[in-house]
C-alpha cells in the first residue's frame, strides 16, 4: 500500500513541476539522450586482508645462523620481509644477535619473478659476505614457507642480490631447519563434582 502512495505522490509532484515550469516560460523540449541507465554500484573485488604472522629473521649468534621470531603484517609480502630484516639489523634489536648485513642509505628494491627473488641494494653497497647472504636467503625462504602457499619442502626460491657492478646468488640449501611451533592441546572442560 505504501509503495502505491509513494508512486502516486511522485507522479503528482512531476505534474506540478511540469505545470510550474510551463507557467514560468520554460519551453518544452524533446527527449534528450543521456546514455545507458545506471545498473548498480560498481565495487572492485576486495583484496583479502593480510593476517599478521610471526616469521624468523635470521641473525648470527657466535657466528652461527639463528632464527629470531618477529611479527609482520603479511609474511607473504617478501618486499616487506626484506625491508624488516635490514631495518632490524640496523636497529640491533637483540642483544645476543649480530649481523653482517650492511646499513643501507635507502630501502632495497625487491622483485620476485620465476621463482627468483631479486634484491637491488642502493648506492655503492659493497658485495655481501657469505653469512650476510645466508641471513637474507634463510629469512626470505622461511617467510615464504610460513606465509606462502607452498610447503617448505617444495620451496625452490633462489636469491639474486645486485649491487653497483656486482651480483651474488644463493640458494636455501645451507639454511637451518626451524621447527614449527607445536599447537597447544585444547584445555579439558571443567568436570562437575560427583555427588
Amino acid at each position: 500500500m505504501r509503495g502505491s502512495r509513494t508512486a502516486a505522490l511522485l507522479s503528482g509532484l512531476t505534474a506540478v513541476a511540469a505545470v510550474a515550469l510551463t507557467a514560468c516560460g520554460v519551453p518544452p523540449s524533446g527527449v534528450i539522450e543521456t546514455g545507458a541507465p545506471a545498473s548498480g554500484m560498481f565495487s572492485p573485488s576486495p583484496t583479502p586482508p593480510s593476517t599478521p604472522a610471526t616469521i624468523s629473521l635470521f641473525f648470527l649468534r657466535d657466528g652461527e645462523l639463528m632464527p629470531y621470531p618477529h611479527r609482520i603484517d603479511d609474511a607473504g609480502d617478501l618486499e616487506a620481509v626484506v625491508h624488516l630484516l635490514f631495518e632490524a639489523s640496523a636497529a640491533n634489536e637483540t642483544a645476543t644477535a649480530t649481523t653482517e648485513l650492511p646499513r643501507l642509505t635507502d630501502a632495497p628494491r625487491v622483485v620476485v619473478a620465476d621463482g627468483i627473488l631479486f634484491v637491488q641494494l642502493p648506492g655503492e653497497t659493497a658485495p655481501l659476505s657469505r653469512r650476510a647472504m645466508l641471513q637474507l636467503t634463510c629469512t626470505v625462504n622461511h617467510a615464504e614457507a610460513d606465509g606462502g602457499t607452498a610447503p617448505r619442502s617444495a620451496m625452490s626460491l633462489s636469491l639474486h642480490v645486485l649491487g653497483d657492478g656486482w651480483t651474488m646468488t644463493e640458494s636455501d640449501h645451507a639454511c637451518p631447519v626451524v621447527p614449527q611451533p607445536r599447537a597447544q592441546p585444547e584445555a579439558l572442560p571443567p568436570q562437575e563434582p560427583s555427588g
